[in-house]
């Protein structure tokens, strides 16, 4: 394995990331969502705001030409798992693959057949610039089996990054705000104006750490799926509408200080946990 003193030099003197961009003919796709972060200052502080990852197995999704990659294995990442389906960008990480050795560990495949959790050994730690078409399917995996992971530094389109850290009585407090908080603890950490990318996207984007809480002990992903998606799917509406296909709703609201006439938007995430161990399936 390299010498970690030695590498992170060694990696500062591989060709700019436009030079490789241009060698391998890697003109962002919009069907794979790529907009690449070329700014070296930039993605070593994404990398370290994922803490401590000498003892992570780190996986990335979508390294495109690598400048995160980079990023991670310069700064001390045991061992970098990089997932992508690009063949044009798997063979242009071939160079930082030859100078990390064991420490990188190019997959090609698409993540969204990837089960990270028999694929990548524990600990595990996801970093990553999501491919914008693909990150909220991704995330919603992840937090199914949240308690797999240390933790996850995601980037994402900054509507979905105020999705995920919202707070109840807003208007972009919803199905992924509930679900993300219930499984993690979650937080806005670095804003990136779309100019930051290329191609540039149209609109900005958050980094999001999310950091996985233990399991409650009796809600389980089912059941609370089914009750937030049953209450969010017709938000405007009181929950004694949304949620009216449930028996015993008005004492299973009562019991979790809810009102029937409350809407969706209201309701907190651990009500919405209580709730769903009261209703569980018992739809009618």
């Amino acid at each position: 394995m390299p010498d970690p003193s030695t590498l992170e030099a060694a990696v500062a003197g591989l060709p700019p990331l436009r030079e490789v961009i241009a060698e391998h003919g890697l003109a962002a796709r919009r069907s794979l969502g790529q907009h690449f972060l070329l700014d070296m200052n930039v993605t070593r502080r994404i990398a370290a705001l994922a803490g401590d990852l000498s003892q992570a197995n780190v996986v990335e999704i979508g390294p495109g030409p690598g400048g995160l990659t980079r990023a991670l294995i310069a700064g001390g990442a045991n061992r970098v798992f990089a997932i992508e389906r690009d063949r044009r960008c798997v063979a242009a990480l071939a160079p930082l693959r030859d100078l990390a050795g064991d420490r990188l560990h190019v997959i090609e495949a698409d993540a969204l057949d990837v089960d990270l959790p028999t694929t990548i050994p524990a600990p595990r730690i996801v970093v990553s610039n999501l491919p914008y078409n693909i990150a909220t399917p991704l995330l919603i995996g992840w937090l199914r089996a949240a308690e797999a992971y240390q933790g996850l530094t995601l980037m994402f389109q900054r509507e979905v990054a105020d999705r995920l850290t919202a707070e109840p009585g807003t208007k972009t407090y919803g199905r992924l705000s509930v679900m993300a908080q219930w499984r993690c603890r979650v937080e806005r950490r670095l804003t990136l104006p779309a100019r930051a990318f290329t191609p540039p996207p149209k609109v900005d984007s958050a980094v999001v750490g999310l950091t996985p809480r233990a399991p409650g002990p009796i809600t389980n992903w089912s059941d609370m799926e089914s009750v937030v998606a049953t209450a969010f799917g017709q938000r405007r509406k009181m929950l004694r509408q949304s949620l009216g296909r449930y028996a015993d709703l008005n004492d299973a609201l009562a019991s979790v200080g809810l009102s029937p006439t409350q809407r969706a938007e209201t309701v907190t995430v651990a009500q919405f946990a209580a709730l769903a161990d009261r209703l569980g399936r018992r739809a009618v």
